[in-house]
């Protein structure tokens, strides 16, 4: 239905165009010289960087063709995603062990938030693939200038605009009535470029709740998600860009309150969110100033009826400069003024930034940055953050040293505040007066790359004092640990480029989580592993790829009691043929093994399902 509806949009529009492709590239491994943004705000090679980046090119993203973003962001080192159930159900994404509300994701600049939620987390469940090319993922303690409480920072990119006019129709159809389809436009000239994606997405998903053996009815999702960006270059130095997203999503789910639990229930979801912002660059210097408002609404329904709802915005002011080419060092500074608002509350957050970068030498790297927050609730507090990375070659290989520390601090949420003193709690968080968390950590670790072959081992260390959590003993609201909340493990990972036809990639974590009382931290994984395999015929018509996923060691909580989640195993497979310049066809597997478990207890994963889809560039 939804394909078939922006196919006549889609003739409606590009009648009359027609503007040939390049054919899709083999998978992409990093360079040392590859550069990111995510790690300091400014491009900058990977090489000179101390702290642990991943990066995921569109071609990898297409090969494993996941639905779900945070999905396929469960490949990459340390990232743990736990899902109450299929496609719309809350979605939980931890780096290193953390939770998600201290993980910031950005996409085209925009923080991807939502402060109608218990906390101001990312809503992971409601970011579909489609229209991403680029993600960029920094692991580990980075509150410094990106905000006082990102413990790690997702950068996410929309599809670049190249020069002329393009159109791309994706349509995918499969399991549990599962439809896809996306419009994506763009074009472009010497100075200004637009591009627009637009996504419907439907299934009808499948009973998620196993204690849902009353009604065990099927719970399907809705998605709606317009996504534009609209830059103009004033001049040689100076650009203007405009980002505008919107999401609409509907979830199906069991276990609400109507009197008793009910298990017919429905959440609506909705984001509006729009960036404004003015850069300056030249070869000295940049600067970049921007504004950005989001703004959500929840509402849930039990039985047709409606039985809560919540809204929040975020309002954002910032400036990030830099002073590049001095002499031995660059600065990065910022500052930004962040307004919180969930429901009739209001908070606001000042912040000021500076980073000092070194290169000391060619092989030889330092930054070191502080930054000063003003919380209206909380008061003042500094955050600080120093990495090194130290680059030797033997022979044809190089090995990279590096390591870091950062440290810093979130202030309870306004919800979280609100709910302890509310109506419905009870003590002991009813009388509980909530205090900020402080958290710190470092990693170290060694590189060695050479040729085909790239391998990684990072061993990292992490502390959250006084941690919060809602009370799934006795529900009486949000508690505060007394002490500190550890996580501490190692990383290996490796990437071996065999040809140019065949490719292997693959990571473990081994990762132990601890509360101030000894006991593992719920829904971590101690192990986790991936595996992944691509081929691409000599033709480079033919690709196909495998991904294997291992999850060991997780638990949950069940009325104050403590029970071990099963360890499972998921493979999936993909596969594509291009037919021509300007046809793609391509095939899923997801859950080849059809394995049982559950990440969340009593919310099932989703089985065996598979999915054909056809791409159009024009």
């Amino acid at each position: 239905m939804f394909v078939r509806r922006i196919v006549l949009i889609f003739s409606s529009i590009t009648s009359g165009l027609f503007i040939p492709s390049q054919a899709q590239e083999p998978a992409q491994t990093e360079t040392l010289d590859e550069l990111v943004v995510v790690a300091n705000r400014i491009p900058q090679p990977i090489r000179q960087i101390g702290t642990s980046v991943s990066v995921l090119t569109e071609d990898m993203l297409q090969a494993h063709g996941n639905f779900s973003l945070a999905n396929i962001l469960r490949q990459s080192p340390a990232i743990a995603v736990t899902t109450n159930g299929g496609m719309g159900a809350t979605s939980a994404l931890r780096i290193r062990g953390e939770e998600g509300f201290r993980t910031l994701t950005l996409l085209d600049g925009l923080k991807i938030s939502d402060p109608s939620a218990p906390q101001v987390f990312t809503p992971f469940e409601h970011i579909l693939s489609s229209g991403v090319s680029r993600v960029e993922i920094l692991r580990g303690p980075q509150g410094l200038s990106y905000g006082a409480d990102a413990g790690g920072v997702i950068s996410i990119n929309s599809k670049p605009t190249d020069p002329g006019v393009s159109v791309i129709l994706d349509g995918q159809y499969g399991s549990r009535s599962t439809e896809l389809g996306n419009l994506h436009l763009a074009a472009a000239n010497d100075s200004i470029d637009f591009s627009l994606s637009t996504t419907e997405f439907e299934t009808d998903g499948y009973n998620v709740r196993a204690s849902d053996t009353v009604l065990a009815d099927d719970d399907g999702y809705e998605n709606s998600t317009v996504h534009a960006r609209l830059g103009t270059n004033l001049s040689e130095n100076f650009r203007l860009q405009l980002v505008h997203r919107n999401v609409e999503g509907k979830t199906q789910y069991d276990g609400c309150f109507a009197g008793t639990t009910a298990y017919d229930c429905d959440s609506l979801y909705e984001l509006e969110a729009t960036r404004l912002s003015l850069d300056y660059s030249s070869s000295s210097f940049s600067h970049s100033l921007a504004y950005s408002e989001s703004r959500t609404e929840r509402d849930d329904f039990a039985l047709g009826s409606p039985s809560f709802g919540s809204s929040g915005e975020l309002n954002r002011i910032e400036y990030v400069g830099s002073a590049t080419n001095l002499p031995g060092f660059d600065l990065v500074y910022g500052v930004d003024f962040e307004e919180e608002v969930n429901g009739s509350l209001k908070r606001n957050n000042d912040g000021a930034y500076l980073e000092f970068l070194s290169g000391f030498s060619d092989n030889f790297f330092v930054t070191a940055g502080i930054r000063r927050d003003e919380n209206d609730d909380f008061g003042s507090h500094s955050s600080y953050r120093i990495s090194t990375a130290y680059l030797f070659t033997l022979d044809a290989s190089v090995i990279k040293l590096k390591g870091s520390y950062g440290s810093g601090f979130r202030a309870p949420s306004l919800f979280e505040i609100d709910y302890n003193a509310g109506p419905f709690a009870f003590p002991p968080a009813a009388s509980l007066l909530l205090s900020e968390e402080q958290s710190a950590g470092f990693e170290y670790g060694i590189e060695y790359r050479t040729g085909p072959i790239r391998l990684e081992v990072v061993r990292f260390d992490q502390e959250v004092e006084d941690a919060l959590f809602f009370d799934l003993a006795g529900f009486s609201g949000y508690l505060q640990d007394s002490g500190t909340s550890t996580s501490d493990g190692i990383e290996f990972s490796s990437i071996i480029t065999v040809s140019e036809f065949l490719n292997f990639s693959a990571n473990y974590t081994h990762n132990e989580t601890a509360r101030p009382n000894g006991m593992q931290r719920l829904r971590r994984p101690e192990q986790l592993a991936n595996l992944g395999i691509n081929f691409t015929s000599f033709s480079e018509k033919f690709r196909l790829s495998a991904f294997y996923r291992v999850s060991r060691d997780s638990v949950d909580e069940q009325f104050g009691s403590r029970v071990d989640l099963d360890d499972f195993e998921v493979l999936d497979i993909s596969a594509s043929y291009r037919v021509s310049e300007n046809i793609l066809l391509y095939a899923r597997l997801e859950n080849v093994l059809d394995e049982t478990y559950q990440e969340v207890l009593d919310f099932i994963s989703p089985d065996r399902a598979s999915y054909i889809g056809i791409r159009l560039n024009f």
